[in-house]
């Protein structure tokens, strides 16, 4: 019993990318063909949304606050057609152009078949998990972001799933993991953690992430970052940028990137567990995202690589991809 997961960190469908959508709303605008074609190979899709989906909406009010994302309507469908099966919204431009915006995203993105987590109506809904199905196997994810306050849900308003996980994980938390293990054949928590333009995990996410598994999740795969980090045994720290219109760095190099094949296998009846990681080295050009070539592959591979060395992780290669075997 093996299910097959494609993991996406921080898509960024606002701005220049949106404009690129306006004008030529397919799949093509956003991933080249070999892209698309290997997010076709996972029985599942999931990704970090980083942006809201509408066309209503103000800004925030919040003077500190220098970015707002949002895609135009027709982003929801053209995700759908990637084979995108579910996304988080536990992040810091879920709220970006306010709670209508918020509404129409999750509507939008529910009417195109992609499930949604880490936001709602209410807390009660924000803090709840999904649950996918795919191969004969039950996906429970949940999602949860350590920022910002202001963007979380209450007990008569929308927001997200917000945990300050520099004080710990929470209990609701850790209860709301064990609810989606009671009833599924593997957990993913998705987290949104930690500050940008970080190579390695900050102490808290660094301290949160084993405290995760301990509670039940199967796998954890965080974003937040826009740089990838190095992976532990079941703990994808941060999975870097997706697609983006965002300037480079000239150091940590947010415009190369990983898109991670999970593969969780076991036994009929019990839990799943991860086995193997493939992860396929990408180039993020201006709002589209191609395979990594040349001098690109090599210095991803030379990071992944040390970053997960760091980690007590070794890291090999097949077909042009770099490998992580957990059995």
């Amino acid at each position: 019993m093996a299910l097959t997961v494609a993991l996406a960190g921080d898509t960024m469908l606002g701005r220049g990318v949106a404009e690129e959508l306006r004008r030529s709303p397919t799949t093509q605008t956003l991933l080249a063909t070999e892209v698309r074609e290997t997010l076709a190979e996972a029985d599942l899709v999931v990704l970090n949304l980083e942006c809201c989906v509408s066309s209503r909406g103000h800004r925030w009010p919040n003077p500190y606050k220098l970015f707002f994302f949002r895609a135009p309507p027709t982003a929801a469908r053209v995700l759908a057609e990637l084979g995108v099966d579910c996304v988080t919204l536990a992040n810091n431009h879920a709220l970006d152009y306010g709670n209508d915006a918020l509404v129409d995203t999750r509507a939008l993105l529910e009417r195109a078949g992609i499930r949604t987590v880490g936001a709602g109506g209410n807390v009660r809904e924000a803090r709840d998990f999904t649950a996918l199905e795919a191969s004969g196997v039950r996906l429970a994810v949940v999602a949860v972001t350590d920022h910002p306050e202001d963007y979380a849900a209450g007990e008569d308003h929308p927001g997200v799933a917000w945990a300050d996980l520099h004080e710990g994980v929470p209990g609701w938390l850790t209860e709301l993991i064990g609810r989606a293990v009671a009833s599924a054949d593997a957990v993913l928590v998705t987290p949104h953690w930690g500050p940008n333009m970080t190579s390695r995990p900050p102490p808290h996410v660094a301290a949160a992430a084993p405290q995760l598994l301990a509670a039940g999740a199967t796998l954890v795969a965080g974003h937040s970052a826009h740089v990838f980090h190095g992976v532990a045994d079941r703990i994808l720290y941060d999975m870097g940028d997706f697609v983006d219109d965002y300037a480079v760095h000239p150091a940590l190099h947010n415009d190369l990137g990983l898109l991670f094949l999970v593969t969780l296998d076991g036994p009929n009846g019990a839990q799943l567990a991860p086995v193997q990681l493939e992860a396929v080295p990408l180039y993020l050009d201006y709002c589209h995202t191609r395979l990594a070539r040349g001098e690109e592959w090599e210095w991803i591979r030379e990071r992944f690589t040390t970053a997960c060395a760091e980690l007590g992780t070794d890291v090999g290669e097949r077909a042009g991809r770099l490998t992580v075997d957990w059995r």
